[in-house]
């Protein structure tokens, strides 16, 4: 079956919109009509780094939309299903998936081929590439969602909202009538916002150094805001709080910087969270002591700790009795062959998340 694809063919160059083929779903897999694919900062990172996932790439994680066909043995769902795609493995099975830690499961990714460009094998990221009318998936990575969702806002769902929500909520475990910090209010990071106001948290400070984000972090529900370019984020937050620090902070940019910005300005005994993608070769340093007497914790947070078939059923249902926002999320949507527009206004910060639309 011959498709359209955004195809990276090498670091640090435009997509190119291709004619590539797509294989019969394997066994076990599904063949999704991508209705709508979400622009993550992620994808920038594979443009921009040596990542491990080598060019030539469909990039792409965030997706949402109709089972076409499914390969032999699939149950799960049938064609004329609509989906949401949750990216990377799920194979239920390994040490990871039956501690019901799935984010981290073990399994290695497909072997079968997906996508050609002639005789050029395309390599889709995270074993999705929803930068294309088509995408063979993993079935076990597919939840069913309502007729009444609307999809661009399911697609949202794939990634960001589910990261954001997740950091909050499964992975800090944030407490009513605690002190939030928010560094980077992206897409991601406001929902690590919307995230910290559902879970009943006093304060939620939100850090950035662009207005714009900032003012639209307080329409997700941040009480506060700090622009880090005009004002010592770590002081600023301890002002705020009683001059003890954030109980939980979050970083959602990936810099070390930032991540050791975060860890300082959490309290003795709280917890700061590392949500962004860093650089492969980026280091932090902690002071050893400081770490042990202050009795704090420096944590990881993978795609928000997800659980799919659990977790994005309920972010779904939070939605359709709106108690969190995902319509304001929508700053753009674009067409395919738009998506290097989508990419350059994502990179300068003109929207909180494009969408690609595919109808």
């Amino acid at each position: 079956m011959r498709i359209k694809a955004a195809v990276l063919w090498e670091r640090r160059t435009p997509l190119r919109v291709e004619d590539v083929e797509i294989a019969d779903p394997a066994p076990g897999e599904a063949r999704v009509k991508i209705l709508a694919s979400g622009v993550c900062h992620s994808d920038l990172h594979h443009i921009r780094r040596e990542t491990a996932f080598v060019p030539p790439l469909v990039l792409g994680h965030e997706g949402a939309g109709v089972v076409e066909s499914v390969g032999e043995g699939v149950t799960r769902v049938r064609p004329g299903d609509r989906v949401i795609i949750a990216f990377g493995q799920k194979c239920g099975t390994c040490y990871f998936c039956l501690r019901g830690e799935h984010h981290l499961c073990a399994a290695p990714g497909p072997s079968n081929v997906r996508l050609r460009h002639g005789d050029q094998v395309l390599t889709p990221l995270l074993a999705v590439g929803s930068f294309a009318e088509y995408a063979n998936v993993d079935a076990r990575n597919l939840v069913k969602i309502p007729d009444e969702m609307p999809i661009d806002r399911a697609a949202l769902i794939a990634c960001g909202v589910t990261t954001g929500l997740g950091a909050v909520i499964k992975t800090a475990r944030v407490e009513p009538g605690s002190n939030v910090a928010v560094i980077g209010v992206g897409g991601v990071g406001l929902n690590v916002v919307q995230g910290a106001a559902l879970a009943g948290a006093t304060r939620v400070i939100a850090i950035d150094l662009v207005d714009r984000k900032l003012e639209m972090a307080r329409e997700f529900g941040a009480t506060h805001t700090i622009n880090a370019g005009r004002e010592d984020p770590i002081e600023a937050v301890r002002s705020l709080t009683g001059g003890w620090g954030a109980d939980y902070a979050f970083e959602v940019i990936g810099h070390p910087a930032t991540i050791r910005q975060a860890y300082d300005m959490t309290r003795k005994g709280g917890k700061a969270v590392v949500v962004g993608l860093a650089d492969g070769a980026d280091e932090v340093s902690i002071p050893a002591q400081d770490l042990m007497r202050s009795g704090k914790s420096l944590v990881g947070c993978f795609y928000g700790s997800v659980s799919p078939y659990e977790d994005i059923p309920r972010y779904v249902d939070l939605y359709l009795n709106r108690r969190i926002k995902l319509d304001e999320l929508i700053s753009r949507r674009f067409a395919l062959d738009e998506i290097n527009e989508a990419i350059r206004a994502l990179d300068a910060g003109e929207v909180a998340r494009g969408v690609i639309m595919f109808e």
